[in-house]
């Protein structure tokens, strides 16, 4: 395994101040946001930029396991809809302008809300699957985020899913704390989805819904040395990649590089108390 971290947790850092800042941190990979509040959104990063973001992560030895393209599959607005997709694919275009060996995955989220699921699970089946037909043209793998509101919540839901659209394009990015705060422990959660799963997403919880917040890891008592063993022991051995949620970017005195010491120091201990070597960075 390796530890990563998502830049979900610094929309308005420049990447050439992120980059090595992050690398001297010991992160070996970082995952890139392309939303539009972001600095790396799709929008402005022309051919250059995007040339000149790879050529970085190489100089500071960081891999880039994922994208995240987080938009909705089930906006019921046709022009909404249109601009979600042409994100998603422009996501995934841009992976493979990134991939060296093997793209990037892209990362997405449902949207909807648990109560909708039957209503929209056919709608799902549809446009998730003609998101990855576009994606398996161009060898590049779609990762579905199970999210805790959302309309895929639980397990069981990513499994349907899958089975629905059996493509080794369509895989999962498991991020345990969206089960975790629905009280889901980690042995009834994780080993399931493991065999789907191609990246992760790591952050602390505290409470149950409705009652919940998301934490950087290192400011709850989370075992994270368990959930590592957990993840391998069910045959996981990719990146552990750290994000940080919205809920602690709103802190008003949130700081991105702060939070990102702290988590690599909570992960760099946790994979030393559960004797996990992580790999040779790139």
């Amino acid at each position: 395994m390796r530890l990563g971290f998502s830049t979900w947790g610094m929309p308005q850092i420049p990447m050439d101040v992120a980059v090595p800042r992050l690398a001297a941190m010991g992160y070996e990979g970082i995952e890139i946001t392309v939303l539009p509040p972001y600095v790396t959104a799709l929008e402005k990063m022309d051919a250059a930029e995007r040339g000149r973001i790879r050529q970085m992560l190489k100089e500071h030895r960081l891999a880039l396991p994922a994208i995240a393209a987080h938009s909705s599959l089930v906006a019921t607005d046709a022009e909404q809809h249109r601009a979600n997709m042409t994100r998603l694919r422009g996501a995934v275009d841009l992976a493979v302008q990134w991939a060296d060996d093997a793209p990037p995955v892209v990362n997405t989220t449902t949207g909807g809300k648990p109560e909708e699921w039957e209503q929209l699970k056919g709608l799902l089946v549809e446009r998730l699957g003609e998101l990855v037909e576009f994606a398996a043209a161009r060898g590049v793998t779609i990762a579905l985020e199970p999210h805790v509101g959302g309309a895929v919540d639980r397990p069981e839901k990513v499994l349907w899913l899958m089975e629905q659209i059996a493509s080794p394009f369509l895989k999962v990015n498991l991020d345990y704390s969206h089960f975790q705060a629905q009280g889901w422990t980690v042995e009834e959660s994780v080993p399931q989805l493991i065999p789907y799963t191609v990246h992760t997403h790591v952050k602390g919880v505290r409470g149950i819904v409705p009652q919940f917040e998301f934490l950087v890891p290192g400011e709850d008592e989370f075992d994270y040395a368990h959930y590592l063993r957990v993840t391998r022991d069910a045959g996981y051995d990719g990146f552990q990649t750290v994000e940080v949620s919205v809920m602690v970017q709103r802190r008003p005195d949130y700081e991105p590089f702060a939070a990102a010491e702290l988590a690599s120091r909570t992960l760099a201990r946790a994979f030393a108390e559960a004797g996990i070597e992580r790999s040779v960075s790139v």
